[in-house]
């Protein structure tokens, strides 16, 4: 037969039995709010790595068709990890190669479509970047110097500022712009790490221009001169 309870211990009791019709809801309640969210984010997380899976296959199959000649299954391919997965970092990369894909096989206008696209859905910066580098290269092959100056003259991070300085330049030259171009290629020596081998190809650039990016100008003549008498 068990105890009876003493005048202490049923004091206790009274006011666990107060407190809990008094708070008892709402600490039930926020028990549910917490484990709610708990496997809400557990599935979240779960539900994501399945993405990642899936597109990374998928992302699999757009690099093996790239090998292929077979160009219709390729933009298949690219236009199913749009669609399924537009935001997964898989796809960005999908775009990527498929616009080299499609500019070194000559459909210019493909590879003008997937840039676009990565520019416009990735929400990494790098990727962005590229995209909108690798976008000015290709308007600037259809003659659309405009529209690869637009895209060049927005804002860039700091780590692919020398890039599009270069890229600049290069456009400038196409268009016969030389006093701007060397103002572009002097930025991106500027910018470029010193042991950068993109800082000396844009050296030769400034050579070609006549101007010795550490400070001193000369022109094709002297050019002349300054080799012959390096033999």
């Amino acid at each position: 037969m068990a105890n009876p309870l003493d005048l202490e211990e049923q004091e206790q009791l009274d006011q666990l039995k107060h407190f809990w019709k008094q708070y008892g809801n709402a600490i039930t309640w926020s028990l549910i709010v917490v484990l709610g969210a708990f496997a809400s984010w557990n599935f979240y997380n779960y539900w994501q790595r399945s993405q990642a899976i899936e597109a990374a296959a998928l992302y699999g199959e757009v690099e093996r068709v790239s090998q292929l000649p077979n160009q219709p299954q390729l933009e298949r391919a690219f236009l199913d990890m749009k669609e399924r997965y537009p935001s997964s970092i898989y796809s960005q990369q999908a775009g990527l190669l498929v616009a080299k894909q499609n500019f070194e096989t000559g459909n210019v206008d493909s590879a003008k479509s997937a840039l676009t696209w990565v520019t416009q859905s990735s929400a990494d910066t790098g990727f962005k970047s590229i995209a909108r580098l690798r976008l000015a290269g290709v308007l600037s092959e259809m003659q659309d110097y405009t529209g690869a100056m637009k895209i060049l003259q927005s804002s860039f991070p700091a780590d692919f500022g020398a890039l599009a300085a270069d890229r600049r330049g290069d456009i400038l030259m196409l268009q016969n712009k030389k006093p701007e171009a060397l103002i572009e290629f002097k930025k991106a020596f500027n910018l470029f790490e010193e042991r950068s081998d993109y800082r000396r190809l844009v050296e030769v650039k400034l050579n070609a221009l006549g101007t010795d990016p550490m400070g001193t100008s000369f022109d094709s003549g002297d050019r002349v001169s300054l080799t012959e008498g390096s033999k």
